[in-house]
């Protein structure tokens, strides 16, 4: 058994500075078959800041306190998710979850299977500066501080 206090837990921030509070609790834990998060996000910030799939796992996201405003799909339908609410996304379908209400949201995210996910797994959609269009990109951290996104059509090589 363990046990934690979330305002113990740890604050470990995206790279792509898109929120100013994220709490990886399946790590203070020790988890190994789920992941998940706790988010307390301003106005304007987003969880994740990129518009993208996982392919190797399901997520669920439940609001605790606010409005959430994921936009889902390709054709990025937006639906608003309100305190007491949740929302799954299946493996393979494209979503980004925002703040875009006047008042602090609070969100937790779970993802399922894994205590992670792979990065080789994740892709988003994004305007590419060659192809002059939105295309999937795979994501690499590979080099440390940065992240590049790779155009699937056309190799495309850019800096977030």
């Amino acid at each position: 058994m363990d046990k934690i206090n979330i305002e113990d837990a740890r604050v470990v921030l995206s790279p792509l500075d898109v929120h100013s509070e994220r709490r990886p609790i399946s790590y203070e834990l020790g988890t190994t078959d789920f992941v998940m998060n706790f988010f307390r996000l301003e106005p304007g910030e987003s969880i994740a800041g990129l518009f993208h799939k996982h392919d190797d796992q399901e997520e669920v996201f439940y609001v605790e306190k606010g409005i959430a405003t994921f936009t889902v799909g390709e054709d990025k339908k937006t639906v608003k998710v309100k305190e007491g609410e949740l929302i799954r996304f299946p493996p393979g379908e494209f979503q980004r979850g925002d703040n875009k209400d006047d008042e602090p949201l609070t969100v937790w995210a779970i993802g399922a299977p894994g205590a992670g996910h792979d990065p080789d797994e994740v892709s988003v959609l994004y305007p590419c500066n060659r192809c002059q269009e939105e295309t999937i990109h795979e994501i690499d951290r590979s080099t440390i501080g940065e992240t590049r996104v790779i155009c699937n059509e056309c190799s495309n090589d850019e800096i977030l």
